[in-house]
């Protein structure tokens, strides 16, 4: 299973970047979900390792190596494309997680996220593995930006869904890093 999530980042970032799994840029979380290997066209898909016997390069980004990758941007693609440029503003702070150990800053509802992460949902359940956190999906989504450290938002602040990225939770299997698979930029034309 690879473990996988789609977010919008906040601060300028690259594909292909690796980055700490306690140090994130900030980001508004999408969707997290978890999928299998799933035949693309005429050939199944396998860890790229898998396939040459070889451990990849550290940092190197796996597109286009990365069949399951590229298949999954691929989907995603056009629903991503509509929502690039979106605008969403920054409510009041909240704590999520085990007794809301965890600060973070809720985003207003808003029409186009909530249509970005239902259609996110809808490419997920057809593929073939599953939403980590169903109960936080669909009516449940409460989107929101972490705070890392000092670095927060402030309420009131408004922000454009610019940098929506793809983003594997264990590169090459080792759960110390994350790596942005798919970045995609700008606004609709």
């Amino acid at each position: 299973m690879r473990n996988l999530i789609a977010v919008a980042f906040v601060e300028p970032v690259a594909e292909g970047l690796e980055f700490p799994r306690d140090d994130w840029p900030l980001h508004l979380t999408l969707l997290k979900f978890d999928v299998a290997k799933f035949d693309v066209g005429k050939f199944d898909v396998v860890e790229p390792r898998q396939e040459s016997g070889a451990e990849p390069e550290p940092g190197t980004p796996p597109a286009p190596g990365d069949p399951l990758a590229e298949r999954i941007a691929t989907l995603m693609a056009d629903t991503v494309a509509a929502a690039l440029g979106c605008r969403v503003s920054v409510d009041g702070e909240a704590g999520f997680g085990r007794a809301g150990s965890i600060p973070v800053n809720l985003i207003e509802p808003s029409e186009q996220l909530q249509l970005l992460h239902n259609e996110l949902v809808r490419i997920v359940e057809q593929l073939p593995g599953r939403i980590s956190t169903p109960t936080y999906t669909l009516e449940g989504y409460r989107p929101h930006v972490s705070h890392h450290g000092a670095k927060r938002l402030q309420q009131g602040d408004t922000f454009a869904l610019d940098r929506i990225a793809l983003v594997d939770m264990a590169p090459d299997g080792g759960h110390a890093t994350r790596r942005i698979l798919k970045l995609w930029t700008g606004a609709p034309a």
